[in-house]
């Protein structure tokens, strides 16, 4: 039977290309609701649809979504931030903590406030959407809080494994949304990243690897570093 045949469904970070998505997906396969959470949240036309105010980085919003959606049984943290230029040594104390605070903090606080709704579901599950930037540094903020979420998620598998709540964890690169308007490379479609993500959370999946980019990344870091990372092995003293 489908993981989220009859399931109650909450995504964070609804209003936005993967979020709408993901909704719309969950929905096509059976999702009995939908909590579409956003700081601020749209309207749907699907009465299967709930939107729901949520700020991931308020401790009071999510202590209040948790008293709205007691009946949840699939956790969706797709919501996230990043900036255009974003290096450790350039970007703004409040904006780094703005992207950690979203990126993962935030999640890591939904799974921890859920955890007990979802255990009283009997089985359940979480779907963390990270990014390839999880694995290879190409920025500073957004690529540590990536990593830092997908160690998270790790661990979060082995803790709630016990009581019946599956985690799985989506790496993708680039994907044709909003954050990725200014970039000048291949994307992936949010449709795409969506179905795909599904695929593996109903598949029992612990990682969905969406692209080539991602799996490539991964591959390589079996490697030397400075395979990944070439401005290494070009300043590398002789």
């Amino acid at each position: 039977m489908s993981l989220l045949a009859g399931a109650v469904v909450l995504v964070t970070g609804a209003n936005g290309g993967l979020g709408r998505e993901l909704v719309e997906q969950a929905l096509a396969r059976g999702a009995a609701k939908v909590y579409a959470t956003a700081r601020r949240p749209q309207e749907w036309s699907d009465s299967r649809v709930v939107p729901l105010a949520l700020d991931v980085t308020n401790p009071d919003s999510i202590r209040t979504a948790v008293t709205q959606a007691q009946d949840v049984t699939v956790l969706i943290n797709n919501a996230g931030i990043s900036v255009e230029s974003d290096t450790f040594l350039t970007l703004s104390d409040e904006k780094f903590r703005e992207i950690m605070e979203t990126n993962f903090f935030g999640p890591v606080a939904l799974i921890r406030a859920f955890a007990p709704v979802l255990a009283a579901s009997g089985s359940s599950a979480v779907l963390n959407i990270h990014s390839v930037l999880s694995w290879i540094a190409l920025t500073g903020a957004y690529s540590a809080s990536k990593a830092g979420l997908w160690s998270a998620t790790n661990s979060f598998r082995q803790e709630l494994a016990p009581q019946g709540t599956q985690v799985t964890g989506v790496h993708v690169g680039y994907m044709d949304t909003a954050m990725a308007k200014g970039v000048n490379a291949p994307k992936t479609s949010a449709e795409e990243a969506a179905r795909k993500s599904f695929d593996g959370l109903e598949q029992g999946d612990y990682e969905v690897i969406v692209d080539e980019i991602s799996a490539g990344v991964k591959l390589g870091l079996s490697g030397p570093i400075s395979d990944l990372y070439p401005a290494l092995a070009a300043s590398t003293p002789v």
